[in-house]
């Protein structure tokens, strides 16, 4: 056994001193932050650029802080990415690098509730989705973008392109991935949907804990992980956890609603800028049968590419392919 060397109280005042001082010395240094950002426009912190990485939000007209990622040129055409629920920017990781090392402006937000946005306590629908995306799109007076969504995000590309970026001349392309468009609700009209008791799950399961369904459902059947031969990835497990576990409960239970009863039909019928629909046929939260299959049907400009065995998370779990067959389309 490893003996610890005698107590010296000379020592350790003088070890104590020098720490003090050190710390002084780096306090004395830094600048003082201010109390609170007055602006609508980017933020940014006032600690060297070495230390720390830019804020960047923006302030919707209803007084909602939304957090967003720009990186890249100013000057290279963008392609903006919309996450799913209840994740963040962060999620779009592989996609973002990528993309950047191809020479693209590259940007992310985090929706109302999610990520680093503000945990408001309402407006969790669809329309304050689209307009959200939309006040970030203007404040950055992004043009000639081609917006990527998935999940979720893939039914706020179609609300935004088709209500905000389309009218406004601002939308070069669209792409749906693993998207909730047209309808995922099963209703008289909709006869292939999912029914209202499994939504009612999810908001049970997010309600009674949280934390323990966000780490189920990425260990599961988002990924694919609960398939036969599938080995789990517990770092891209966890990461789905965080990313989920930062965002607020209210949002992520409003959310539900949001994405599984907000019809798309009307959107997807005006959209005519090209889109692709990527879809794996092993999704199993949101089944292609109803989703990527119907919304080819309604869209003018629409390509179709469906990927066997592939998961709802094949962002994640098959970058490569994605991230290959996205450049293909954006540069074709």
């Amino acid at each position: 056994m490893k003996l610890s060397p005698p107590f010296d109280p000379v020592d350790s005042v003088r070890r104590d001193l020098l720490t003090i001082a050190a710390a002084a010395a780096v306090f004395a240094v830094l600048p003082v932050c201010p109390a609170a950002a007055q602006s609508s426009s980017a933020t940014k912190t006032n600690l060297p650029a070495e230390r720390t990485a830019e804020m960047s939000t923006i302030t919707t007209k209803d007084g909602v802080v939304i957090f967003y990622k720009d990186w890249g040129p100013k000057d290279a055409q963008p392609i903006v990415f919309h996450h799913g629920w209840p994740l963040s920017a962060d999620d779009w990781d592989a996609q973002m690098l990528f993309f950047l090392g191809k020479g693209y402006r590259v940007v992310a937000h985090d929706r109302r509730g999610h990520g680093r946005s503000a945990q408001v306590w309402d407006g969790h629908d669809m329309d304050h989705y689209a307009a959200d995306a939309a006040a970030v799109m203007e404040h950055l007076d992004l043009r000639n973008a081609v917006h990527v969504g998935h999940s979720t995000g893939g039914g706020e590309v179609a609300h935004y392109v088709a209500r905000h970026g389309q009218p406004q001349g601002r939308v070069a392309k669209a792409v749906l991935i693993g998207a909730v468009p047209p309808l995922m609700l099963k209703t008289e009209a909709n006869p292939g949907g999912l029914p209202i008791e499994v939504f009612d799950g999810l908001r049970a399961a997010l309600a009674a804990n949280r934390a323990q369904f966000y780490l189920d459902l990425p260990s599961g059947p988002f990924y694919g992980f609960n398939r036969p031969g599938v080995t789990p990835i517990q770092g891209v497990i966890q990461n789905w956890w965080r990313q989920g576990m930062i965002g607020g409960a209210k949002a992520h239970y409003d959310g539900i609603k949001a994405f599984s009863e907000t019809d798309f039909t009307e959107d997807l019928k005006v959209i005519d800028v090209p889109t692709l629909v990527m879809h794996g046929d092993d999704d199993q939260i949101v089944p292609i049968a109803d989703s990527a299959l119907l919304s080819i049907k309604l869209l003018k400009n629409g390509t179709l590419k469906v990927y066997e065995t592939f998961p709802h998370g094949m962002c994640t779990t098959h970058a490569d392919v994605i991230n290959a067959d996205l450049l293909a389309f954006i540069e074709g």
